[in-house]
């Protein structure tokens, strides 16, 4: 029983004694530390956190806008895309024009050198005989005038051709051979001129870069009618193209466009050979 007493009073001491050392300032202050510690150390830990949040936001901002750009650049890439194959349409286009101007400047250079050729090498003798009577129509539409020397007849453009165009109406080639029929019946051996002639307004079609490019293609398409059609040998015929140079009445009104845009059909005095 002594021995029980003396164990409880040695564990009341202890008890006592770390009592003590809980109302100790030292004791206190260093917990104090501890915590003040690993209050730093979370707070460091937090900035390191933020910090790398910061630069994972800003990596995300240069993607977004590396994405942005790039999104730019296809986009841009698309329409020069789109533009190249445009200017190749344009291209291709101004390469079928010049390719319609070559042949019928081919078609003109031939047509004069026939005549020049002709003119160089067959003589030519004056008639006017041919002036005491003129060719009869019976269209009203088609006009026919002494004009010095030479006897012209006026085929209007709005009888022989579609708008804007040197393609044949319905229509037109029938005319032209019943205009041929006449020739051959009354100027076997005149020299005939074939000229093309346009109103005062600017060309607008893409296949001719003037009117005169323009009453060339038309009178060309007479000739070849005239020559395959009509069979005027085609050493009679000559071809030329005035454009808007020699119109026969004002300009100022539709009425006299209608009557400007023309092909004449010119009977010369001198033979062809």
């Amino acid at each position: 029983m002594r021995g029980l007493a003396w164990a409880g009073c040695g564990a009341v001491a202890a008890l006592a004694v770390l009592a003590g050392c809980a109302d100790n300032p030292m004791v206190v202050n260093g917990r104090l530390n501890e915590l003040q510690q690993q209050q730093l150390a979370l707070s460091r830990q937090n900035q390191e956190l933020q910090s790398r949040a910061t630069s994972l936001d800003r990596d995300n901002q240069e993607l977004q806008t590396a994405l942005s750009q790039a999104r730019q650049q296809n986009k841009l890439l698309e329409d020069q895309t789109k533009l190249v194959k445009d200017q190749l349409a344009s291209l291709n286009s101004q390469v079928a024009r010049i390719r319609e101007e070559k042949k019928a400047t081919e078609q003109k250079a031939q047509a004069m050198n026939a005549s020049l050729q002709r003119q160089g090498s067959a003589p030519i003798t004056p008639n006017n005989s041919f002036l005491k009577t003129l060719p009869q129509f019976s269209r009203p539409d088609i006009f026919v005038r002494r004009d010095g020397d030479v006897i012209r007849i006026e085929l209007p453009a709005a009888a022989l051709f579609e708008p804007g165009s040197a393609q044949l109406r319905p229509g037109a080639a029938q005319l032209l051979a019943e205009v041929a029929l006449e020739l051959l019946r009354n100027y076997s051996s005149q020299v005939i001129g074939i000229e093309g002639h346009t109103d005062s307004d600017p060309i607008s079609n893409a296949l001719w870069r003037n009117n005169h490019q323009f009453s060339i293609s038309r009178a060309m398409m007479v000739y070849e009618v005239l020559v395959t059609q009509g069979r005027l040998p085609p050493k009679q015929l000559l071809v030329v193209g005035h454009g808007a140079s020699h119109p026969v009445v004002s300009n100022a009104t539709p009425a006299g466009k209608q009557r400007n845009a023309r092909v004449e059909l010119v009977i010369y005095p001198e033979a062809a050979s």
